[in-house]
């Protein structure tokens, strides 16, 4: 499906306008670059209006076989009470196409070269069989978990340390085309993660999808902007955050600094969380209103911004997941965290931070987020549910 190669995408330099007024949503855990792309594809498909958009975007997204997985390795059953979607948000340096993002790029994106990758968004989408509510289940980046090369590590690292593995044997191979090593070794790292993910949560992902550090920064840059509320003023050298107190808008490389802050935080990563959530909540506010699905140019904005930004497996059926979580777009979705022990515990051999968890606790929270009947609610405050404000932006940290 993507024959052609596109250019890398320049974000703009303009700085994003300060302030406006307040929207909002439901909340939810980590970067969220993923959950803010497809939502966006939701409020296409769900408009007659932007009928052909939606199409256009099916039509050309990028793909990936991340649930291709080796058959000696066992998987969860595949009838588990829902159908679930796994959401990653990665810190790729790179383009859709493999292409290294320039200097100039990453300095707008208020990031660094470094080599190899992390996700930083995780998150598991379970929309139940029997009609349930969908929920959607954060994994904090940290979560020590046991990792499918072996031994035990970070969740966040794994996509990373499959790809690099996989870059190794290429080359070992011969394979010299820089762009085509980063592609065939993302192939690696998306199934590595997929495996890490069914293992940990006993939880059969049925689809994929993938938002990059670039992509997050177009499409909000196509949003013109999302309005936020910090409740004190607060500033982090390394994310590039530097913010005052109150309702702001923020886009582009701000909106990044915004959602990946964790230092200065009171409850760190716990407090990134909320931040992301309430973020998340007010974007799809945004991409849901009139004056986004009924302006041309927004939308040809929002459809370059996805071209650019969606990896999807290949089975991803866009409109039918908008009809299945119709939640997403009317805003009856639970955002939730996984249950956790504690955020600041320490590896075994002491050199990192590390988020602590109950694997078991974690599988029995999956499958119960499965089984709830229509319209209950409940049980989901162990994983840290963060409660909905019918109206206007959430304050956080």
């Amino acid at each position: 499906m993507d024959d052609e190669p596109k250019p890398t995408p320049y974000p703009r330099s303009t700085a994003p306008a300060e302030e406006p007024p307040a929207r909002r949503r439901h909340p939810f855990r980590a970067t969220g670059k993923a959950v803010v792309a497809l939502v966006s594809v939701v409020a296409l498909a769900a408009t007659g209006y932007a009928w052909a958009t939606y199409h256009e975007v099916q039509g050309n997204v990028h793909t990936t076989d991340a649930l291709d997985l080796p058959e000696d390795k066992p998987a969860p059953p595949a009838d588990d009470g829902g159908d679930d979607i796994l959401l990653v948000g990665a810190d790729a340096r790179t383009d859709m196409q493999g292409n290294a993002l320039p200097l100039q790029v990453l300095k707008t994106l208020r990031t660094e070269q470094t080599s190899g990758v992390n996700t930083d968004t995780i998150i598991v989408v379970r929309i139940p069989k029997n009609g349930a509510k969908p929920f959607a289940v954060s994994i904090p980046r940290d979560t020590w978990i046991d990792v499918p090369r072996g031994g035990q590590g970070k969740i966040n690292s794994v996509y990373g340390v499959a790809k690099q593995a996989k870059a190794d044997e290429l080359r070992r191979q011969g394979k010299r085309d820089a762009a085509e090593v980063e592609r065939d070794s993302d192939q690696a790292g998306r199934q590595a993660l997929v495996q890490a993910v069914q293992d940990f949560t006993q939880v059969r992902i049925d689809h994929y999808a993938e938002v990059n550090l670039l992509g997050f920064y177009l499409i909000t840059e196509a949003l013109g902007g999302v309005e936020v509320c910090l409740n004190h003023a607060t500033e982090d050298k390394d994310s590039g955050a530097d913010f005052r107190a109150g309702v702001q808008t923020v886009s582009g490389g701000e909106a990044l600094s915004f959602v990946r802050q964790r230092k200065n935080l009171p409850r760190g990563d716990l407090d990134r969380i909320v931040r992301q959530q309430a973020f998340l909540s007010s974007a799809l506010h945004k991409v849901l209103s009139a004056g986004v699905l009924a302006n041309p140019g927004t939308l040809g904005d929002l459809t370059d911004a996805l071209h650019r930004s969606l990896v999807l497996d290949p089975d991803f059926d866009l409109l039918q997941f908008a009809d299945k979580a119709k939640g997403l777009a009317s805003g009856d979705v639970t955002f939730t965290t996984i249950p956790v022990i504690t955020i600041d515990g320490r590896s075994p051999d002491g050199e990192q931070s590390i988020v602590e968890v109950d694997p078991v606790a974690v599988r029995q929270f999956f499958a119960g987020l499965a089984g709830r009947s229509p319209g209950s609610g409940g049980g989901a405050s162990s994983g840290g549910v963060v409660q909905a404000v019918p109206a206007g932006v959430t304050c956080v940290n």
